[in-house]
């Protein structure tokens, strides 16, 4: 049935009532968890003294959080406003050269930061990619592309080139691995556009713009060629009405929910909890579910958070980022399922829709999967957990075409379309239901653990059947509607319904000499309109 399926208001608003409850009650247990475990031996690593004026600890398990918002913001905040101060400058003196004046402070930035070798293994890499490019074959530029790639993951040509790196503090390991890594990415994205390009070939400075452009160096997110070429080449600086202002609003929000996120971390233990398994395996199931979700959750609030200042920055210099992920709170489905919509957007373009066409074809469709997900498995780094996480996740890609396939044959097809829609909308939501957990326990093997995943697993469907499964299938169901009806609203929005044809005028001054209307001559009546949203496909 069509996405713009409505159900009764008072059921909406019952789903809404029982998802917040259980959000609360799930909240509580961690919570719970957090403040009686605080003094753990086994906390004392990650949990560490915070504000002052709370007077509690907090959760410090993520280095990643706790560099760019504690330990090193001074240094960041420095780069980015750096960029923002040279940038502004040139757009007001020389618009046209903008984009080589960003690739100059880039390139001095990167240089100060980790030396003039590591500039130099930047460069050395470019140029060779950029020398594959102007062959103008695809297949040769993405294996070289892969292999170099490669060289960041596999032992001895990782220590070999870390060797490059001046200096020894903290950041070094993630500036060096994060500047290498977006870098041979942007630069196949380079080279495979350059092979599209049917009329000459684009010049080594538009690589070095492209890839030096500062703010997306070390952290992306990854935007393609094809992208940035046309918009930091623009000579219409103009900006929209309240754009400006706009930019600021959103940056204001991200301070906003920093100062949000470190405030929860005095409260909620939610990263450091789930290393504890001696303590989770005495923990309620509320607790654990709670996590698992929560974790989710925090790790996209962190990527949205982390794009969205580096997109903030970006907007100044009159470009369009990718926009932050989807929220997990609004998946339930696996090919919606992304944490860096800039990789999902390179991968799209490049791999998955280059061959899986239409994504119909059930042979087309699991090749262009494997394919996607080696590609993500070499640029995470192969592992085990990586290795299982891809896995898994493959799996539940392929499964819903398998299974939107199989409901498209007869009797199903036939069933759907004697049903209503709103009937229709509750039997797929109970279906999404279970999907939405299959995505929660896939995901969080790659940001927690494998033995976190196992044991949230066997509380949810074994030891804690059937009680802690049905309700929490339940409340599950409920966000699925809450996330359907969002989706309802959105495309009404986006695509609203066509309104019916005017009725004709009628004459009400008739008088007693006119002739009475014939059947005949009566106008026809209006044909119903017919409600797009029964032809779309959900």
């Amino acid at each position: 049935m069509g996405i713009k399926s409505a159900l009764p208001k008072y059921e909406i608003y019952f789903y809404n009532t029982v998802l917040c409850l259980a959000t609360l009650w799930a909240g509580s247990w961690v919570l719970d968890v957090s403040s009686s475990g605080a003094n753990r031996k086994a906390f004392k690593p990650s949990v560490k003294p915070g504000w002052y004026y709370f007077g509690r600890k907090r959760d410090s398990a993520d280095l990643e959080w706790v560099m760019w918002f504690s330990t090193f913001r001074e240094h960041i905040l420095f780069a980015l406003a750096g960029h923002v101060l040279f940038a502004k400058i040139c757009s007001m003196l020389a618009p046209k050269h903008r984009s080589l004046v960003y690739m100059v402070y880039g390139i001095l930035a990167v240089w100060t930061s980790l030396g003039l070798t590591y500039v130099t293994l930047i460069l050395t890499h470019c140029v060779l990619l950029y020398s594959v490019s102007l062959v103008k074959i695809r297949w040769l530029c993405f294996v070289t592309g892969l292999c170099t790639l490669a060289t960041f993951k596999c032992e001895p040509f990782v220590s070999w080139q870390a060797g490059f790196v001046d200096g020894d503090f903290d950041l070094r390991h993630i500036f060096f691995y994060g500047g290498c890594g977006f870098t041979i990415m942007r630069c196949m994205s380079f080279a495979l556009e350059n092979c599209e390009r049917k009329e000459g070939s684009y010049s080594i400075l538009e690589l070095l713009k492209y890839n030096f452009y500062l703010p997306f160096f070390y952290f992306g997110p990854i935007m393609t060629f094809d992208k940035f070429y046309v918009q930091a080449n623009k000579s219409d600086l103009s900006r929209k009405e309240w754009g400006l202002w706009n930019i600021s609003l959103h940056g204001l929000t991200h301070l906003g929910v920093v100062i949000m996120v470190d405030l929860l971390f005095h409260f909620m233990y939610i990263l450091t909890i789930p290393n504890d398994l001696k303590l989770l395996k005495h923990s309620s199931d509320w607790a654990l579910v709670g996590l698992a979700y929560f974790n989710l959750v925090y790790d996209w609030v962190k990527a949205a958070v982390m794009f969205g200042i580096i997109n903030t920055v970006s907007r100044l210099d009159h470009l369009d980022p990718p926009r932050p992920p989807k929220c997990i709170t609004m998946l339930y489905m696996f090919s919606e399922t992304h944490f860096d919509r800039g990789i999902n957007e390179w991968l799209c373009k490049y791999v998955y829709d280059h061959l899986g066409g239409k994504h119909e074809n059930v042979v087309e469709e699991l090749v262009a999967s494997l394919c996607t997900f080696g590609v993500t498995i070499l640029w995470l780094g192969p592992c085990e957990v990586v290795l299982v996480w891809a896995f898994f996740n493959c799996f539940g890609l392929n499964f819903e075409l398998w299974t939107a396939k199989f409901f498209a044959m007869e009797p199903f097809a036939s069933l759907e379309i004697g049903m209503s829609e709103a009937t229709s909308r509750r039997i797929r939501a109970v279906f999404n239901t279970f999907n939405f957990w299959s995505i929660v326990l896939y995901n969080i093997l790659a940001l927690n653990s494998l033995d976190f995943a196992k044991l949230v697993a066997k509380r949810l469907l074994l030891k804690g059947f059937p009680f802690t499964t049905i309700i929490v299938m339940f409340v599950t169901y409920c966000l699925v509607q809450v996330i359907k009806e969002r989706e309802r609203r959105q495309a009404l929005i986006d695509d609203p319904d066509p309104l019916p044809p005017a009725a004709p005028p009628t004459n009400t001054s008739t008088t007693s000499s006119s002739p009475p209307t014939s059947a005949a001559a009566a106008p026809p009546a209006a044909q119903p309109v017919v409600d797009p949203s029964k032809e779309k496909a959900e």
